[in-house]
């Protein structure tokens, strides 16, 4: 068995379906499907039963779930041990928004104690540039939101968070319990500066062309909203100061959690880091 067709078979034990654990190893469908059957083949049993709607586990695929889980951990902690020996127990993170995230607070829990011979390093990026300094070679990987220009860069998705309105408390629509972004289309937004990825610009101004003030930080977009009566977007979950109000919006898309790196990275860090991200935001 090879440690690549174990982690297949762990990302479509932990999906339950092929397409969604394609989409989370950034390969198409059709090569999962043969190396799960080639395994299935060479250990000589049925590890999943497949069906239209997903697959379930057998009690064979369980058990090989259990076994392919710790060995994929032990060769990340080699890796990371061949790391340390080397000198490069180093990864620098890159994070946006609120470093209060319950996903990121687990994630350092577990990464402090399954890597405790790694120093972490922490980059705070403000909201003109949510790759974090990927591009400009200033972390190895980052924590962040989608969307954004994915060129030369690998994305994991960790999680997907609905998205409010963050309104002055004052404000008549704040006494909404939910709202449309056409209530919001006569509405002042704030902007980012000149240069940022349009991709993420277009996302928070909802596709729409909208005038505002710039901001280039969370707290720059909440100033602007108790100062200026500006629309601003928040996933929900944060809880904003007493004057202000997040109402739920119903028809934006969710804002993407995810952890991207730089494609071809040689650093062993990153799997092993991506690895502990992926299952501590999924809790």
């Amino acid at each position: 068995m090879e440690l690549r067709t174990l982690r297949y078979f762990v990302a479509v034990a932990e999906e339950l379906h092929f397409g969604r654990a394609a989409t989370r190893l950034h390969m198409s469908q059709p090569p999962l499907s043969r190396a799960i059957k080639q395994l299935e083949t060479d250990l000589g049993a049925v590890l999943l039963h497949r069906s239209p709607t997903g697959v379930t586990l057998t009690p064979a695929g369980a058990a090989l779930l259990d076994d392919a889980r710790n060995l994929l951990a032990q060769a990340d902690l080699v890796r990371q041990r061949v790391a340390a020996a080397a000198g490069a127990a180093t990864i620098t993170v890159g994070i946006l928004g609120d470093t209060t995230d319950r996903g990121a607070t687990r994630l350092a829990a577990t990464y402090r104690r399954q890597y405790p011979g790694v120093e972490v390093r922490i980059r705070e990026a403000d909201l003109t540039d949510p790759t974090c300094g990927l591009r400009a070679g200033l972390v190895d990987v980052a924590l962040t939101r989608a969307p954004f220009d994915e060129t030369g860069l690998t994305v994991q998705e960790l999680r997907a968070d609905p998205v409010g309105a963050v309104l002055r408390a004052d404000d008549p629509l704040a006494r909404r319990k939910r709202l449309a972004l056409a209530d919001l289309a006569d509405r002042r937004w704030f902007q980012f500066p000149d240069g940022t990825d349009p991709l993420w610009q277009s996302y928070w101004n909802s596709g729409e062309p909208r005038e505002g003030p710039v901001v280039r930080a969370v707290q720059e977009c909440l100033q602007a909203v108790l100062w200026n009566g500006t629309v601003g977007m928040t996933p929900l979950g944060h809880n904003p100061r007493e004057e202000l109000a997040v109402v739920p919006l119903t028809d934006m898309a969710p804002s993407r959690v995810v952890a991207a790196w730089n494609t071809g990275d040689p650093n062993p860090l990153i799997r092993s880091f991506v690895r502990i991200a992926t299952a501590a935001y999924r809790h």
